[in-house]
């Protein structure tokens, strides 16, 4: 009984992931296929920040782990990055819809618990 209340909350308590529409989730589940669309220790990389953010309750807790997650601006205003290996940047989005906001207008990371993968990319071309 315990574990299963366990569970029970631990899927409470997780973000959210929503893949891109137009990828197979195994894409990113699936080591053999991160590897086959990167190398390997960039899908290792992958594999660890999707991990942290599954466990994570809300966004607000990235912000204290490795990966450096920060708001991007310009072209990918409105999503954030966590790094990679070299200039290579998993990117995201909060899945609501609005976004929630502080009063001051900025994000409000605590308030984000779904999120909508972009993609991994080189932001800084």
């Amino acid at each position: 009984m315990l574990t299963l209340w366990v569970n029970m909350f631990i899927e409470v308590i997780s973000m959210e992931i929503i893949f891109p529409k137009d990828n197979d989730p195994d894409d990113w589940n699936e080591t053999k296929r991160l590897v086959r669309r990167h190398n390997i220790p960039r899908a290792k990389l992958i594999r660890r920040r999707l991990d942290d953010l599954k466990a994570a309750p809300c966004l607000e807790v990235m912000r204290r782990l490795p990966g450096r997650c920060h708001e991007l601006k310009g072209d990918h205003a409105g999503e954030l990055s966590l790094d990679l290996d070299g200039p290579y940047r998993l990117l995201f989005r909060p899945a609501q819809e609005p976004a929630p906001v502080r009063p001051d207008g900025g994000l409000d990371w605590s308030r984000v618990i779904a999120i909508i993968l972009v993609g991994v990319e080189d932001t800084h071309d």
